[in-house]
């Protein structure tokens, strides 16, 4: 197990490349599973989370290769296993996605519940219901989502709150249904939409994704295809942060400034100069950054997983605030890692009152989930002396070579064993 070790204080400047979306890489994956044809997908980063779904692929017996360092093929002709084991899935809650094409294909499936990061409970109900919905008989056995269905039928399908897996999940098990889905007060995030786009390209008919109502008219049998990831929008905010928090100037590239439309609204009213351009954005960091509000919305609101990276700057910045998590429970496990370093914070339920410090000072912290780790990361860069990050595998769930992207922008960061 790695940590690590930062020394705080120095601007980031230069050029950093973005990579691939984890939150659409794992779906796009899945969704090789609901063809006998060869998945070719580009841009696949290289993280934890895509290593376990490969491995949990491998396992249902589809073959899975790396085609250079970003593009993965991949082709479900030989699945003979219908069974994603506890072992596989329970450190990545996403290991889910598999369910509706496993049932939308064999018609059976038989997953554990999921696992990943203890950000408070984020149940697979409105899977279950959805697919309920759509035909299929479930159960739930040990552990196990034990379920099977004849074939499909189209249903109407309304979210009570809305979910990302939950509505990739079934726009999967749709694509192949017997009818006409529709998904009401669906999940908007690009993601969903380049989902979407690949079933599409596969031979799917779906219209909507990325807005409230999504329209799946099943089609009898699905092709191989060629899709790109879109670029991921987190990793593209958390450099954004980095630059704002150490008053450095770093120029983004490869990203979509659309889909981070919330992120760079509340950091330019936080006083951070943010210039789009075609390649990306370019962001400058303040003397100082100003306190701002936010709330966590799904999208295109403020993403709850830039929720904790915003706070590491609001640490340090002039004035007091509020951030209010509005998404998920328990996701201020960060609070006390950022209290060790001096940050002036106080939580009453689901809100964070921050009043920034003229600066944090080095100290070891412990990583508790994804987005924290990056939190922690920020808050080091800025700090004053040293600071070491340890459990930094929740970080490599989700960020490629962040600690190597970050050392090229100029940072002191070296990654050591434990």
């Amino acid at each position: 197990m790695d940590k690590l070790v930062i020394h705080g204080g120095k601007p980031l400047q230069g050029e950093v490349r973005i990579s691939g979306a984890k939150n659409a890489a794992l779906p796009l994956l899945a969704a090789g599973l609901l063809s006998e044809g060869e998945i070719r997908l580009e841009n696949v980063p290289r993280l934890g989370d895509v290593r376990t779904i490969l491995k949990l692929l491998a396992h249902l017996g589809a073959e899975a290769r790396w085609e250079g360092t970003e593009e993965v093929s991949l082709c479900a002709k030989g699945v003979h296993c219908l069974e994603a084991p506890y072992e596989l899935v329970k450190t990545m809650r996403a290991s889910v996605l598999v369910l509706g094409p496993l049932l939308a294909r064999f018609r059976q499936a038989r997953v554990s519940l999921p696992g990943g990061c203890a950000i408070g409970p984020r149940p697979i109900n409105l899977h279950l219901a959805g697919l309920a919905k759509l035909g299929a008989e479930i159960s739930l056995e040990e552990g196990y989502v034990e379920a099977k269905v004849g074939r499909f039928k189209g249903a109407r399908i309304y979210f009570d709150t809305q979910s990302v897996t939950g509505t990739e999940n079934l726009m999967m098990a749709a694509a192949l249904a017997q009818g006409t889905t529709f998904l009401e007060n669906a999940a908007c995030e690009p993601e969903v939409a380049d989902l979407a786009d690949l079933l599409n390209k596969m031979g799917a008919r779906i219209e909507g994704a990325g807005t409230a109502t999504i329209t799946i008219e099943g089609v009898e049998a699905l092709r191989g295809a060629r899709h790109r990831i879109i670029p991921d929008r987190i990793e593209a905010g958390t450099f954004a942060v980095a630059a704002a928090i150490t008053r450095g100037e770093v120029q983004i590239r490869d990203c979509l400034p659309d889909h981070m439309e919330a992120v760079i609204l509340k950091l330019q009213e936080a006083g951070v100069e943010i210039h789009k351009e075609d390649a990306g954005v370019r962001v400058k960091g303040p003397d100082r950054a100003k306190a701002v509000d936010v709330r966590t919305q799904p999208y295109p609101g403020f993403a709850t997983d830039m929720q904790a990276q915003m706070m590491a700057l609001m640490t340090v910045a002039e004035g007091h605030c509020s951030i209010t998590e509005s998404v998920f429970e328990n996701r201020f496990m960060h609070v006390n890692e950022l209290l060790r370093m001096g940050a002036d914070i106080r939580v009453a339920g689901s809100t964070a009152f921050v009043r920034g410090v003229e600066r944090l000072s080095g100290a070891p912290v412990m990583a508790t989930d994804l987005r924290a780790s990056a939190s922690l990361v920020l808050a080091a860069l800025v700090a004053q002396g040293t600071s070491t990050v340890s459990r930094i595998y929740h970080l490599d769930r989700g960020y490629e070579a962040l600690d190597r992207k970050l050392a090229s922008l100029g940072a002191e960061i070296e990654r050591v064993p434990e």
